[in-house]
């Protein structure tokens, strides 16, 4: 196999990575809200009814904004209904996922979830834009957000949240481009209601900042078409605009779901190209940012039967995919995409947080876990902080079915403040290992703290509640940082971290 290579240089850098690049996501759907992050008599729980284990691996997962409440669940979401004491709260049909909402878990619990994880918790509150509208959207930031006296800061406070709940970060709908949306809209409708939202939000605060909807995915037919015509009524009143991708191996077509990233980052690009464009077709300086704020491995070709069959159930077991090591590998080389484009974009979320599609698994009752794809997710924001270094790859190939010669390598390097650096890398190969030549041009580091690789013999090899530690990261012998080169090999279908001081 021939060695794949690159070179990090500190003077060639992508752009700092913002802390909300590792964000996640949590919808009332399935059971990620109900005994997922909320299950009131579970052994673990709190006086509100969190669960203290799912908490705690929130934490270790590093997660910073969390987007909520939906997805698709928003566009027929009642704020009203999920404020005030639980026990009158009305119940709500939800057509999004064919179940009964009991509304028992709302704004206030989920502030209050987000103030348990940490400081490092920031709420990314989304607004209805589907069946509601500008003034329903004006009524919920007051509620949350204005110190008091107005009619509903007080009653924000006589509901036992005195302080404001804060929120910076509001998404402006979800997915309106998309004819499964409740409300869904063409591109020309959605933009004048979004700059009328925007428009009236910011009158009340003139720094809130505001993600409007792209597409829904880069296979949409009005895709960038979509972004251009939201882009040129909003453009001067938002901040990011939204993106949304989710992969799994379709036919069996293992090979080109290896090299899902191919197709993250050409969507990113194009993205920002259409941004671009409106901005000097426009003559404006001010660049949009991207919010990459659904993003996840999802087996979405069996989903649609699922929630077909469903019969208004409360909290159904849905979308409760189990990951494998293979799984875990494309969700690190996604990971690995979105710190390549730092300098555009700013926020991310992985959909979901817990049992729905998610890196945390629970049982009612029962224990919490991690799920493979908990692994990738956990480095990355842990050693992921700093100024992303340009890297440009020499790498052996390998042909792919959708996205013709992809690189065996795909990698990306962090700086530290201290100096630190930590080298992300996955090998695309199913049966090879990889060797890699890494040359360091005026970077201090001068020995290998740690090189952890997720892989293993079974690429089909998962967590489950039978057996939750099945599959972790071990450490790789062998590698070495010598007179500014480092050396190592990739094992076959794997996931590396490679900290350097």
């Amino acid at each position: 196999m021939r060695t794949a290579r690159f070179t990090l240089d500190p003077a060639f850098t992508v752009g700092t990575v913002d802390p909300r690049l590792f964000g996640s996501f949590v919808e009332h759907l399935g059971r990620c809200v109900y005994t997922g992050v909320f299950e009131p008599g579970h052994p673990t729980a709190d006086a509100d009814g969190i669960r203290g284990d799912v908490l705690d691996l929130v934490r270790e997962l590093g997660v910073t904004a969390v987007r909520y409440p939906g997805g698709n669940f928003v566009s027929g979401y009642r704020w009203e209904d999920s404020v005030g004491p639980a026990e009158e709260r009305p119940r709500r049909l939800d057509l999004a996922w064919r179940s009964t909402e009991t509304n028992r878990f709302g704004l206030s619990e989920y502030i209050s979830f987000l103030r348990k994880i940490g400081p490092q918790a920031e709420p990314m509150m989304a607004l209805n834009l589907g069946t509601r509208g500008v003034a329903e959207a004006l009524q919920l930031q007051e509620y949350a957000n204005h110190p008091g006296g107005t009619a509903l800061s007080d009653l924000r406070a006589e509901h036992g949240d005195k302080d404001p709940f804060g929120i910076r970060l509001w998404c402006l709908g979800n997915e309106m481009d998309g004819p499964w949306q409740t409300g869904h809209k063409t591109a020309a409708e959605y933009g004048r209601i979004a700059a009328e939202t925007a428009r009236a939000m910011r009158q009340i605060d003139p720094g809130v900042q505001l993600v409007a909807c792209g597409s829904s995915g880069r296979s949409m037919p009005t895709f960038a078409e979509w972004e251009a015509t939201v882009l040129q009524e909003t453009y001067d009143l938002v901040d990011h605009i939204s993106l949304h991708a989710y992969y799994e191996p379709l036919d069996g077509d293992v090979d080109s779901f290896l090299a899902s990233a191919v197709d993250m980052e050409t969507f990113i690009e194009d993205v920002v190209a259409t941004c671009d464009h409106v901005g000097a077709r426009l003559k404006s300086r001010k660049k949009i940012n991207l919010s990459f704020d659904e993003w996840n491995v999802w087996y979405m070709s069996r989903t649609q039967e699922q929630v077909s069959a469903l019969d208004w159930p409360e909290a159904p077991r849905l979308l409760e995919d189990n990951y494998s090591v293979m799984d875990a590998v494309v969700l690190g080389s996604l990971l690995i995409a979105l710190l390549r484009h730092a300098d555009r974009v700013t926020v991310a979320c992985l959909a979901q947080l817990v049992n729905v599609i998610a890196p945390i698994m629970t049982e009612p009752g029962g224990p919490a876990w991690r799920q493979t794809t908990f692994f990738p997710f956990a480095q990355a924001s842990k050693y992921g902080r700093g100024q992303v270094l340009d890297v440009r790859v020499d790498s052996p190939t390998y042909d792919t079915e959708k996205y013709g010669e992809a690189d065996l390598l795909h990698a990306t390097a962090v700086r530290g403040e201290d100096g630190t650096v930590t080298v992300f890398a996955v090998n695309r190969s199913r049966t090879e290992p990889l060797p890699l030549d890494v040359a360091l041009n005026g970077l201090g580091p001068t020995s290998v703290v740690e090189h952890s690789v997720l892989a293993d013999a079974d690429p089909d090899a998962r967590n489950t509640l039978a057996e939750p530690d099945r599959v972790t990261p071990h450490t790789a012998g062998g590698t070495t940082l010598d007179g500014g080169r480092l050396t190592a090999v990739l094992e076959p279908l794997s996931w590396n971290v490679i900290r350097l001081a």
